[in-house]
This record gives C-alpha cells, structure tokens and sequence, in this order.
C-alpha cells in the first residue's frame, strides 16, 4: 500500500495501468485501521490491483473533490479511468466479489 498526496495526483493516475483502490483514511478512525489491514492482504493476492492510501485529514483538496464525508471511503480505477465508488462490508471475499463484478464495467462520472 503507497501512501499519496494531492500533488501531481491526476497526473499519475492518467499514466497508471491495472486498477488502483484509492483508499481515504485517517489515522485515529477505527474502521480505517481494519481496512488498511484488509486492502493490504488483497493487493498482496493480486498482480493487477494496487492500494493507494490518501490521508484524509491531511490531503484536504482530494478528500473534498471525491466528496468524502464518511471513513473509510475507497474508490476504484482502472487503467487511469475513474470506475466507482466501492461499498462493500469489510471482508475479503466481499470486497474481492465486487472488484470482480464491476472492474470490466464502463467507468461513472466521477463524483
């Protein structure tokens, strides 16, 4: 899992291929802490995906324009392309089923 900023963000997702879970967190939420753990066992499983982690509190512009209210928040790319929003419970084969059902789908508008 890397840790990025705000800075040069878009100009580095434009050059990424594969998918990116763009993971916002912040250091004193609970849930946060859960999922860190979780997304990096999953990136750990697969050659295709990598986790990106935005410090919330920290990398306020991005937060804002993801329209972030509630952590953790995870956001789904592909080849550079904004796909969706992920909800989904805090389980591995949960999050793996939906990555699966919707990564080859056409991308939505990007909040």
């Amino acid at each position: 899992m890397e840790k990025i900023s705000e800075l040069g963000f878009w100009q580095r997702m434009a050059a990424e291929r594969g998918l990116i879970i763009l993971f916002f967190s912040s250091a004193g939420c609970h849930s946060c802490r859960i999922w860190r753990g979780l997304l990096r066992e999953y990136e750990m499983t697969r050659e295709d995906l990598r986790v990106w982690e935005v410090d919330a509190g920290i990398d306020m512009g991005l937060t804002q324009e993801f329209e972030v209210y509630h952590l953790p928040a995870l956001f789904l790319f592909k080849d550079g392309r904004y796909l969706r929003s992920l909800q989904v419970e805090a389980r591995p084969q949960a999050l793996h089923r939906l990555v699966e059902s919707v990564k080859d789908l056409p991308g939505e508008e990007q909040p």
